[in-house]
């Protein structure tokens, strides 16, 4: 598997933001996201045995039980699965960052499946796999990376058309571009069925700064 980093850090996303958590970030991504903010992981990385990941992820983690597979987009790397069921025999929570465009099928159900739905602004919304949201179990959560009012807006009308309320949801601000603030209130006027999600790690450290 190719692999970019490894890392232990404070989880910034999703609903188990604020736990510590060790990440795996996958080499590779047949996306090109606009405001994609991991970049770097692209190219390059190093080839890594699944037994030599699991390996560092626990030298890393000094006991720490939670750990995320993201990328990159790992769905890309053959060995994720067998990651994953390696971690999840070993007991950890495992969490799996996913864009949304490849088939979540072959993931353990136990995997904690954190997918993007790509809105208009990131350029790739023609990519979404519609079909994996009828894979998602209660546990896993639908992300929507808003840019603007036009993503907010279809991620309204994706809530309403697919029957979404229900999931849980996020709603992720593009850092930089749409202050936190209009999200919310936005949000507010809306009475919208979602989290908003603020990438708590780009608080804590530099939001330029890579391996936190």
């Amino acid at each position: 598997m190719k692999v970019t980093e490894i890392f232990l850090s404070i989880q910034g996303e999703s609903g188990w933001a604020g736990y510590p958590c060790v990440f795996v970030r996958a080499t590779g991504c047949h996306l090109r996201c606009v405001w994609c903010d991991t970049d770097y992981a692209f190219f390059g990385g190093r080839e890594m045995s699944v037994n030599e990941i699991v390996e560092e992820i626990e030298r890393l983690g000094r006991g720490c039980r939670l750990a995320e597979i993201t990328g990159g987009e790992p769905l890309l790397q053959k060995d994720v699965v067998e990651l994953a069921e390696a971690l999840l025999e070993r007991g950890y929570t495992v969490l799996c960052e996913t864009s949304g465009s490849l088939d979540i099928d072959a993931l353990p159900a136990a995997v904690v499946k954190i997918m993007d739905l790509k809105c208009p602004g990131s350029g790739e919304a023609d990519r979404n796999l519609w079909e994996n949201l009828e894979k998602l179990s209660e546990r896993d959560e639908v992300k929507f990376v808003i840019a603007g009012r036009e993503d907010y807006e279809w991620a309204l009308e994706v809530i309403e058309e697919r029957g979404l309320a229900g999931r849980r949801l996020l709603f992720a601000p593009v850092h930089g571009t749409l202050e936190p603030r209009q999200l919310a209130e936005w949000m507010l006027t809306d009475n919208v069925p979602a989290r908003l999600q603020l990438q708590l790690h780009k608080s804590i450290w530099s939001p330029e700064e890579v391996g936190v």
